[in-house]
């Protein structure tokens, strides 16, 4: 077993476990900080396949944004757990049917010879992934990328549009008229 494979292991133990207790753990704060951990051993798994540029992408998309909106929203509301879990009978039946069927699923997929078992060969050189990235972003989806981007900045604009309109039914303070 080399060096890799050894810290491969670990951090999939450690990302395993995590998934674990982010299902089963009742506080749901501590739930999404399992999360958080699952996250951050995911990508350290990608930075040992050299996928560098997708690590990166999950920490600062996942973590660093999504995963503090979680927990705002959690540390917000009251969840009330006994109500929560007076429902789970309910649905179990339903719940394990899928759960079935998904096991099924990925044993037909994970046992099948889809998986190409071979490293694809490197053709980019010393190249990192990050600047293959870029440059095939920047060459040749030059203006689906550019489309997306006066899209996004379309939608921040008109968020902000919205936000800032004059509503009639608002009072609003004239400061030189308190002095």
């Amino acid at each position: 077993m080399t060096f890799q494979q050894f810290v491969f292991y670990i951090f999939a133990a450690i990302m395993l476990f995590a998934a674990a207790r982010m299902i089963t753990v009742r506080n749901p704060v501590h739930a999404a900080l399992f999360l958080v951990l699952t996250f951050f051993t995911s990508a350290a798994l990608w930075m040992l396949m050299e996928a560098e540029f997708l690590a990166i992408a999950l920490v600062l998309v996942y973590v660093g944004a999504v995963m503090v909106l979680f927990l705002f929203v959690v540390m917000m509301l009251d969840i009330n757990i006994a109500q929560l879990r007076s429902g789970f009978t309910q649905y179990l039946p339903l719940g394990l049917v899928v759960a079935a069927v998904m096991v099924i699923e990925m044993t037909l997929i994970v046992g099948s010879e889809t998986f190409n078992r071979t490293r694809p060969s490197s053709a980019l050189g010393d190249v990192s992934n990050t600047e293959a990235l870029g440059r095939v972003l920047y060459t040749e989806y030059v203006y689906p990328f550019e489309i997306a981007a006066v899209i996004l900045l379309v939608a921040i604009i008109a968020a902000i549009s919205l936000t800032l309109r004059r509503r009639p039914e608002n009072k609003y303070q004239d400061p030189a008229a308190q002095i």
